[in-house]
């Protein structure tokens, strides 16, 4: 049976995966891609976009001494200078402008395909890792297939 304990940076992507199904659940019709989307521009998107997610997750870890509550292991360093970058990078990818189409058009501006392109990839890293894992009851979105 493969390891099944979530890396700490798959905690992003677990977020934002959840939230996205939250979104295709409540509306049956949507696609995959009105999904992601519609997750643009909420308030976990915000968060994560203006770096409050790794903040609050950072802060939460150095409250316990960087020691995993499972597992009661001290986290590596090298662990949280990976949710560092990883909060560098999503920063970077999911930059928030007031209006990200072009008014006349409805075409997505290139900044907002950006964060559509990452947080497409940020799902498909979940997915892969729930079917390395053999969680596949996870798999709702099914990217991958």
């Amino acid at each position: 049976m493969p390891h099944r304990e979530k890396p700490y940076v798959l905690l992003v992507a677990e977020l934002i995966y959840s939230e996205i199904c939250k979104i295709k659940k409540n509306n049956p019709d949507f696609t995959n891609i009105s999904a992601i989307e519609a997750f643009i521009g909420t308030k976990t998107y915000k968060d994560i976009g203006d770096g409050v997610f790794h903040d609050k997750l950072i802060d939460r870890l150095s409250k316990n001494n960087f020691i995993d509550k499972k597992t009661k292991k001290k986290i590596p360093e090298e662990t949280i200078k990976l949710l560092q970058i990883q909060k560098d990078v999503m920063m970077k990818q999911l930059i928030q402008f007031p209006n990200l189409y072009h008014a006349k058009s409805h075409f997505p501006l290139e900044i907002s395909q950006r964060a559509f392109d990452h947080l497409w990839r940020v799902c498909e890293s979940y997915e892969l890792w729930c079917k390395e894992t053999k969680q596949l009851n996870l798999l709702v979105l099914k990217l991958i297939d």
